[in-house]
């Protein structure tokens, strides 16, 4: 059998593996990284990047088919219809990009990159299958970065019209009917844009109300924008199967029989920890994750995990900062995970942004709010619904939490988690000029409430 050795071996080539390679060779690590697909795992090839991609192309049209008919913009525009199959060709060409320049950008830190499934033999062997035959790599550090997947559930198993969110981000025609099971983020943010698209969305939900792990203040906008744009949003009820075109629900007032010609089942992400020998490390387990300790370290010496396979959050700029953090931990550096924020963005319509503690986590807390609609940039762009929100200290006026719901506060999510890093108090965002008209005033606008002397409201 043919084998290899290296300083550091990463099993998973997505946003975690891979920064985590990329900084293990510009530290001068000999890196080995082992893929089975294309690198940048889930969110670069079947998460995030093509869902924001078909979230835009939605929108564009959503945008086009408005201005066919009156408007106050004064616009006028033909009829649109869309080709879907080349707008995921559009989408396939960015993923082929980004995918590319990661390749490019482990080439250029010395990184080796193996194609091939991967199977642990011990803490500092694995086997991998490639098109050439097995190979056996040998490393002084293993780095396990194997992601999360699409969670089933036994009524809906996924195949045919019964669709994982990497199923529906490959459609090539809108279906006219398409039930969601699970009003998460995923679930809304897939959804929406399907609606705009032209098809008839049902979202269902079991708990109480939609996008459960945000508060109702969060999510009550969402929920108005769903039933604008004609999604049927049907909470406490349980999807129980689907046969013959038809997705059965039981809710407290009874069954319903809903029409689907697609299934979306978004209930979840689960951690892939099993099928590759990791079982026979008996690593220490949080329930389904690895257990890790501030510096990412397993419970056997010399293997690190990272990512969705430590647990909640599951997101991608998490897995990297882990990444970058074992990397320099391997070499020797001092470091530890010591992060105070990690924005979460729901790209819903409109979009919702949340970093630190919400009120309620927070009840000794003040908070200061402040509309959009007081905000001449929201103002132009024909979206002022949403706000701003700064959870402070009472006393010290210590920032413990900014959320903001709205059109474009993606892009804010950024200032959000530095003022929450840097220890920012209300009267440091209020004393910070920011540029005018944009989305971004509204920080400093909601400081200035916080500190009783909003201008602008």
């Amino acid at each position: 059998m043919r084998s290899e050795t290296c300083k550091v071996l990463v099993i998973g080539a997505g946003p975690g593996g891979y920064v985590c390679a990329i900084r293990a060779g510009q530290l001068g690590l000999d890196t080995v990284v082992v893929e089975a697909a294309a690198p940048g795992g889930t969110c670069l090839n079947v998460g995030c990047i093509p869902s924001k991609a078909l979230i835009h192309a939605a929108d564009s049209f959503h945008d086009a088919r408005r201005l066919a008919g009156s408007n106050p913009l004064g616009i006028s525009a033909a009829a649109p219809v869309i080709d879907l199959a080349q707008t995921m060709a559009w989408k396939d060409g960015i993923v082929a990009r980004l995918t590319g320049g990661v390749t490019g950008l482990l080439r250029k830190a010395g990184v080796r990159v193996i194609r091939g499934r991967a199977r642990i033999i011990d803490g500092k062997t694995v086997e991998v299958e490639t098109t050439d035959g097995p190979l056996r790599v040998q490393a002084e550090h293993l780095v396990i970065a194997t992601g999360s997947q699409p969670q089933a559930i036994p009524a809906l198993p996924f195949g045919g019209d019964i669709l994982s969110s990497t199923g529906a981000l490959a459609l090539t025609a809108v279906p006219d009917r398409l039930a969601v099971v699970g009003g998460g983020y995923i679930g809304l943010e897939i959804g929406t844009a399907m609606a705009k698209l032209g098809a008839a969305v049902t979202v269902v939900e079991a708990a109480p109300r939609i996008l459960p792990q945000y508060d109702a203040e969060l999510t009550r906008l969402v929920a108005a924008r769903l039933a604008a744009l004609g999604v049927t949003v049907l909470t406490g009820a349980r999807a129980q199967g689907f046969a013959d075109g038809v997705l059965t629900v039981q809710t407290e007032a009874g069954d319903h029989a809903i029409p689907a010609d697609k299934v979306l089942v978004t209930v979840g992400r689960a951690p892939v920890t099993t099928g590759f020998g990791l079982e026979d490390l008996q690593l220490a387990m949080n329930g389904r994750f690895i257990a890790v300790d501030e510096c990412c370290r397993t419970s056997m010496r010399g293997v690190f995990a990272i990512g969705d396979v430590t647990g909640d959050p599951m997101l991608a700029h998490r897995a990297m900062a882990q990444g970058d953090l074992v990397a320099e931990v391997i070499a020797g550096r001092p470091a530890v995970w010591d992060k105070r924020a990690i924005p979460a963005v729901c790209f819903t319509d409109p979009g919702i942004v949340t970093v630190g503690l919400m009120p309620g986590e927070a009840p000794e807390a003040a908070v200061a709010t402040f509309p959009l609609a007081g905000n001449g940039r929201s103002m132009t762009l024909e979206r002022d619904d949403g706000f701003v929100r700064i959870v402070h200290d009472r006393g010290t006026g210590l920032v413990l939490g900014v959320q903001a719901v709205g059109a474009g506060v993606s892009e804010l999510a950024g200032e959000f988690a530095l003022a929450i890093e840097m220890a920012a108090t209300l009267t440091d965002l209020a004393a910070t000029i920011h540029a005018h008209p944009t989305l971004g005033e509204t920080v400093q606008e909601a400081a200035l409430k916080g500190l009783g002397r909003a201008l602008h409201l």
